[in-house]
């Protein structure tokens, strides 16, 4: 088990679009579970295929199991048995010694973008690059799997 500590912002999109950024990653997720209290998805990449299984967020932290599975039993998942997806190209940048992963969302989110910060502990200092905007790590709406079935353009 992984327990996940992780913090939520928005992007100021006006300074987004002027980084340098290195290439994206496609994703596409599904999820086959979506209720607070648990999360199960899938979720396909390029190069890898994930099921992920989430206990209820606590604070900023959950519980999390990660298991890589063959592309083609992720694809049969995702056509079966989940109906709710999301699209996003996740970019990942180097700021001050720490990863941020900056998600711009496609299809039925497209024009949000949302910038994650993994941590070691909930009381952790770093620095904020200029273009984080508003933090939504409490806010709800803004959990992956909250767009898949409550997507940003509806709101």
């Amino acid at each position: 088990m992984h327990l996940e500590i992780e913090r939520k912002f928005l992007v100021r999109k006006d300074l987004w679009y002027a980084v340098r950024k290195p290439e994206g990653e496609d994703i596409l997720q599904g999820y086959l579970v979506s209720e607070p209290s648990l999360t199960i998805r899938v979720r396909v990449t390029k190069t890898n295929c994930f099921l992920t299984i989430k206990g209820p967020t606590q604070n900023i932290s959950r519980e999390e199991y990660e298991f890589s599975i063959p592309q083609k039993d992720a694809y049969e998942i995702l056509t079966t048995f989940t109906k709710n997806k999301i699209e996003k190209t996740r970019y990942r940048i180097e700021f001050e010694g720490k990863i941020w992963e900056i998600d711009e969302f496609f299809g039925d989110n497209e024009g949000l973008i949302i910038a994650e910060i993994e941590l070691k502990e909930k009381d952790e200092i770093f620095k904020q690059p200029q273009w984080l905007g508003e933090e939504v790590s409490a806010d709800e709406r803004y959990m992956n799997s909250c767009l898949a079935g409550h997507p940003y353009k509806t709101w």
